[in-house]
């Protein structure tokens, strides 16, 4: 499957046009693909990702840059001057101390990196935005996405700024929000009766059949994936460029988490951050755990699931990433768990009302299995913890409107006022 029809002539890649990216290797049997939209390992049908030939970086050199991920370019498969091209400018969104939230929960040094400020409301926009820059390379003539929503909003978005055809395809039951937040962006919005792992089957059918097309993570996903390397750079830098002890991190395809491991290893390796232990924890819904059940069944054979939860951001049934997840955990010594949509809705409603951060059901689902963590003890309440908010609670109203609303509803006196006891 390939941006180009499977006849027409390869084109010829400009000088620098993926950065310091040397090749694609294959994880499973470290076989090596040229650079291109490839994503499937033509040996062993695993999956790509992209390997680096960096140049020296330094701290300095990196706090010289832009106030978004284009900072981190020399680390990112991205040409010198991909400031030069219209995009997003997503990234280097706020990291926040948590002394609420972390006092609640009985942690003692807490953190919350809030991706809910990126240009379309969720982290996607910076995995989005390092895919448009491969689509640019590889002359893709339309740019699209299988999504459960933030995607569709990011690429949505991406592709009207960059000026370039924007397909999107979403199950067709997504929550309304998300569905609005794609379509004013793009006038191909295709709703797909079926869930996410049905919209991401017709999309990889699509990407073989049709020339010119460049599916972010489908047929350019190695370069779409890097992207979320970004969140690990920023917390590094952000916390005076050292490692977090323990950090919790939602999983859908699993992509995120295996990505932020992976930025921590290569600072590691640049001699940017103290080389330190640390622990990586996934968050999952119940309804859709399939990586939480093999954690917890200490096996690697992840079953796939039919998703069930509100959390729709994460109802991933067969997770590309889910593997890589389990090893990322049992590595660090950290864990995946999941909880219930109750739970999920607890966890927007506590994270709202002890830091003032309104998120989705994913950050829900993060947020409410920290809090299990600690009651499990899974996670050390002494050791400096972030947690990862990926996207805003305006896209997922429906989940909490009948939790919150008014206190009371009174007469305009006084006396009603007083009668309602709200002091």
């Amino acid at each position: 499957m390939s941006v180009v029809a499977e006849n027409a002539p390869a084109k010829t890649l400009r000088e620098g046009a993926f950065g310091h990216a040397r090749v694609l290797v294959c994880r499973e049997c470290s076989h090596e693909v040229e650079l291109g939209p490839h994503y499937a390992c033509p040996e062993c049908f695993g999956p790509l990702e992209v390997a680096y030939d960096f140049p020296v970086v330094t701290r300095e050199e990196i706090a010289a840059g832009p106030a978004n991920i284009w900072r981190y370019k020399a680390l990112l498969p991205v040409p010198s001057d991909i400031e030069q091209s219209p995009n997003m400018e997503p990234g280097f969104t706020r990291l926040l101390k948590a002394h609420n939230l972390g006092r609640e929960l009985g942690i003692d040094n807490l953190w919350v990196k809030d991706d809910s400020t990126n240009p379309t409301n969720s982290f996607k926009d910076r995995v989005v935005a390092c895919a448009l820059s491969a689509a640019r390379e590889l002359d893709a003539k339309v740019f699209a996405c299988p999504s459960t929503g933030n995607l569709a909003n990011a690429v949505a978005a991406a592709g009207a700024r960059a000026g370039i055809k924007t397909v999107v395809f979403i199950p067709s039951n997504l929550e309304q929000p998300k569905q609005v937040n794609s379509a004013i962006f793009t006038d191909r919005l295709v709703a797909v009766n079926g869930n996410y792992d049905d919209v991401n089957k017709l999309a990889s059918e699509i990407a073989g059949e049709e020339e010119g097309w460049a599916f972010v993570n489908v047929n350019v996903r190695p370069f779409y994936a890097e992207g979320s390397k970004t969140l690990g750079y920023e917390i590094a830098e952000q916390l005076g460029w050292r490692l977090p002890d323990q950090i919790v991190i939602p999983v859908a395809s699993g992509s995120q988490l295996t990505k932020v491991d992976k930025s921590f290893q290569e600072l590691i390796k640049l001699g940017l951050v103290e080389d330190k232990p640390y622990k990586v924890f996934g968050a999952q819904a119940t309804g859709c755990s399939p990586v939480s059940v093999a954690y917890k069944a200490n096996t690697d054979a992840i079953r796939p699931v039919k998703p069930d939860t509100i959390a729709k951001s994460l109802a991933i049934g067969n997770p590309a990433d889910g593997i890589y997840v389990l090893d990322v955990c049992r590595r660090t010594g950290g864990a995946v768990e999941d909880i219930t949509d109750d739970e999920v809705r607890e966890g927007i409603v506590l994270l709202a009302r002890t830091e003032g951060i309104f998120t989705e059901t994913a950050g829900g689902t993060t947020v409410g299995v920290l809090k299990k963590l600690v009651e499990t003890g899974q996670l050390d309440t002494s050791l400096e913890t972030v947690v990862i908010n990926t996207g805003h609670g305006l896209k997922t109203l429906d989940a909490i409107s009948d939790r919150v609303g008014a206190a009371a509803t009174i007469e305009p006196t006084y006396s009603a006022f007083t009668a309602a006891n709200l002091v």
